[in-house]
């Protein structure tokens, strides 16, 4: 009998929407759940993608225009795709990856004014016409997430620093995508408690895998 393919859910956001801590506390649930689990994140999530990470998320905020920026992360994704995602998927694990491919059409796209056609040619040159089975976008005002961002411990990142009104063009670039695919991307309102949002993200993915359990 084949092994069954591993399910690769994918979480999204702005600055400071609690995205890392939500991957994490989704991947106790699903582990509960008796279910392998990889968590990953983007940029970066193998050698090669870690590398070209530091290209992007250090330097001057004006460092890449908005297409090559977006040419450095599919980079990335390419090789995190065939050398982490595919292959854990392959042999059944689950992956949850903080961000993926529509953050790069977010940020790079609506955001920073980068043309969606030719971001979406990159797309398929890079990885085809793979996408998540699942998608979480969790949604925060911009003034909130980055405050929550400007509180960590660590130093601020070239996303973190750009101003408020392209964290207002990128929540509604995330916005438009969910509503146009709303069968993949599920939106939860990341304002509320910690606990909350693991909540509702925990009802989101047991409807959708049929999954047992109220862990």
């Amino acid at each position: 009998m084949p092994l069954a393919r591993g399910r690769f859910i994918t979480l999204e956001g702005g600055e400071g929407a609690g995205k890392s801590t939500q991957t994490r506390r989704l991947q106790e649930r699903l582990q509960s759940a008796g279910h392998e689990v990889v968590v990953t994140r983007e940029p970066g999530g193998s050698e090669g993608a870690e590398e070209v990470r530091n290209l992007l998320v250090s330097g001057s905020v004006d460092r890449w225009d908005a297409v090559s920026e977006a040419m450095l992360h599919f980079v990335a994704r390419r090789d995190h795709l065939l050398r982490l995602i595919e292959p854990a998927l392959a042999k059944g694990i689950w992956v949850i990856s903080d961000r993926f491919t529509d953050s790069t059409i977010a940020y790079q796209g609506y955001g920073q004014g980068g043309d969606l056609t030719v971001l979406d040619a990159v797309r398929r040159i890079a990885i085809g016409d793979f996408d998540p089975d699942m998608t979480l976008l969790l949604d925060l005002a911009p003034e909130d997430g980055l405050a929550r961002a400007a509180s960590r411990d660590n130093e601020a990142s070239r996303y973190d620093r750009m101003g408020l009104a392209m964290h207002e063009r990128l929540r509604a670039g995330f916005l438009a995508l969910a509503a146009a695919q709303p069968e993949r991307i599920a939106v939860v309102d990341a304002s509320s408690a910690e606990d909350d949002v693991a909540d509702r993200i925990w009802a989101l993915v047991r409807e959708r895998y049929g999954l047992s359990g109220s862990t």
